[in-house]
């Protein structure tokens, strides 16, 4: 029990939320609608956490959204395809609440506050094809939002990752990349770009930075333009430094606000949203097995999400899982030098399904079907690592599939290359001996692997991994090329590579909760006044990656369940 002596100042709130990302804001408004007093704290100096450089979308089954697409699930679909997604790992508690309030959050959110979503028709699930899997109608995603709709916020909201921007612009998921990989073949495009790009011109003039905030930027944005409108402080720079406990029950924090401690009275409860653990390099070492000393992993996460919320629920008696067959969702990523000699990571998310493009490892040869999930992609990495080499892979490409689609940080002509191949990032070979020769890859079984698929692709076909064979590989591709959109033979030098190693999107593994995302202690019993959400909570998805958003999708989903239980209303039945 916190002494209250050690603290210099107490504030007294109803609910105090740790975290200001998806899963934090969302409990945080929920609690207030229902009459709650909220205090937000967040430990970094500007708020929006993971979420912000997300890529804002949220997989939830069953929305109004679906309907008006005339996509209506049939009962138990998304239960029968989570079951299959999470195998051994299925919770089927947290799973029907996830099922029954998501659609119910959405509502809410999309009726009672500033966030609004688009959906496409047809983004599929990521194993489509399984038990339950629907070809669309289940990932949405944040709409663009106004920042100045944020006033003098705007400048304290997180920054997206600047590998995922085109001279600083936020691209939003769909049109926008299509339009700006099409900027150079489309008069429709180009007039696009055009007016994108004079947009963000005259933002930064005027405003000293963009405007027009995408993706993930856009939900944090919005979640926050909602938050404020209820005058829920914020303070940012005020870490939770540990749990107040009163009779076995949490009943505040004490936080560092200022270099200064204050003692939190919570009445109602703590929520933890900090963002999981990609950067604790102890838990790492724990629990990724790629990661042996925890440095064996390269995150794009805030490198404040350090597992404060874990820590935080252990010394409560809380019980962190262990035993999901991943502890993260899992992304292939290159490290490149920015402008400044800092170094960043960008995710590969898109370009390993464009035709044209394969991955091998450093001994030559092709592994999985790049066109599949990252999450999917990168457990292949490591099964076909050898023993003691690091799991590294290269996405490998021909100069015209490197210049219609770009490659990782590297975008499309008429964008010059060459400060990519000076720093070492891209790497260039005038024939495919020679790229093999420069990257170290096995040259003869390189030559081999990329002539045996060369042969397949002129006719549309991948018969070693069937890339462009399911609905999400072709939803990545390229319409334009047929008759496969995923394959293309690598055929016009000069050829080049980029290094995948291993990331991740936010971890799996956290605190277990119930259906009402209360903490649970090692024996499954409820710790009084503590709530986990977002990469804090255990991942209902069983370690695995169904559908673009399972991270987002159920963080503001038990963001909500959480803030209704907070405030009496629970949005599922006990």
């Amino acid at each position: 029990m916190t002494d209250p002596q050690t603290a210099i100042e107490t504030y007294e709130c109803d609910v105090l939320v740790a975290g200001s990302g998806a899963s934090g804001m969302s409990a945080a408004i929920t609690a207030k609608h229902g009459g709650l007093d909220v205090l937000i704290v967040e430990k970094e100096a500007r708020f929006g956490g993971t979420t912000a450089r997300s890529g804002g979308w949220l997989w939830i089954p069953g929305t109004s959204l679906a309907r008006a697409w005339g996509i209506v699930e049939e009962p138990d679909e998304a239960r029968t395809y989570l079951r299959h997604e999470a195998g051994n790992s299925f919770d089927a508690a947290r799973v029907d609440a996830f099922l029954e309030a998501g659609p119910e959050a959405v509502d809410f959110f999309t009726t009672k506050t500033a966030v609004r979503f688009d959906m496409p028709l047809t983004f599929p699930d990521y194993d489509a094809e399984a038990p339950g899997g629907k070809q669309g109608g289940r990932s949405m995603v944040a709409r663009p939002f106004d920042g100045r709709e944020l006033g003098d916020h705007i400048k304290d909201i997180g920054a997206p990752l600047p590998e995922l921007t085109v001279f600083g612009i936020m691209l939003g998921s769909g049109k926008d990349i299509i339009h700006f990989m099409r900027a150079t073949r489309s008069l429709t495009s180009a007039v696009y770009v055009a007016k994108r790009l004079t947009r963000h011109l005259m933002n930064v003039l005027r405003y000293g930075r963009g405007m027009t905030l995408t993706n993930g930027n856009a939900l944090a944005g919005r979640l926050a333009k909602s938050a404020f409108d209820l005058k829920i402080p914020l303070w940012l720079s005020s870490p939770v430094r540990e749990l107040i406990m009163q009779n076995g029950a949490v009943r505040g924090a004490v936080i560092e606000r200022n270099g200064r401690r204050m003692r939190i009275v919570a009445r109602r409860g703590v929520v933890l949203a900090c963002g999981g653990f990609p950067h604790d390099i102890e838990r790492r070492k724990a629990m990724f097995p790629h990661a042996p000393s925890g440095y064996e992993h390269t995150s794009p996460g805030p490198t404040g999400n350090t597992g404060d919320g874990l820590r935080l629920a252990e010394s409560a008696g809380g019980r962190v899982e262990d035993s999901l067959p991943n502890a993260a969702a899992w992304v292939p990523v290159s490290v490149t030098t920015r402008r400044d000699g800092s170094k960043g990571v960008m995710p590969h998310f898109i370009d390993r399904a464009k035709p044209g493009v394969i991955a091998v490892m450093r001994d030559g040869n092709r592994f999985a079907n790049e066109g599949n999930s990252y999450h999917d992609f990168v457990q292949k990495m490591m099964k076909a690592a050898k023993p003691g080499e690091e799991i590294a892979a290269y996405l490998v490409c021909d100069h015209r599939a490197l210049r219609r689609y770009g490659l990782g940080c590297i975008p499309p002509f008429p964008m010059p290359i060459g400060d990519y191949l000076r720093s070492g990032y891209l790497l260039k070979g005038a024939t495919l001996q020679e790229l093999a020769a420069t990257a170290g890859i096995d040259v003869d079984a390189f030559v081999t692997t990329v002539t045996r698929f060369n042969a397949a692709a002129a006719e549309g076909r991948d018969p070693a991994f069937g890339k462009g064979s399911r609905a999400y590989n072709r939803y990545q591709g390229d319409a334009e090329q047929g008759p496969n959109p995923c394959v293309a033979p690598l055929a016009q030098a000069p050829f080049y590579a980029i290094k995948m190693v291993i990331g991740d999107l936010g971890t799996y593994a956290g605190v277990k909760t119930d259906a009402h995302a209360r903490a649970l202690d090692a024996d499954g019993q409820v710790i009084s006044g503590l709530y986990a959400a977002g990469n804090d909570m255990t991942s209902i998805m069983g370690g695995n990656y169904p559908g673009a958003g399972i991270t987002l999708g159920p963080a503001l989903t038990f963001g909500y369940i959480a803030g209704r239980h907070l405030a009496g209303t629970p949005a599922v039945a006990a």
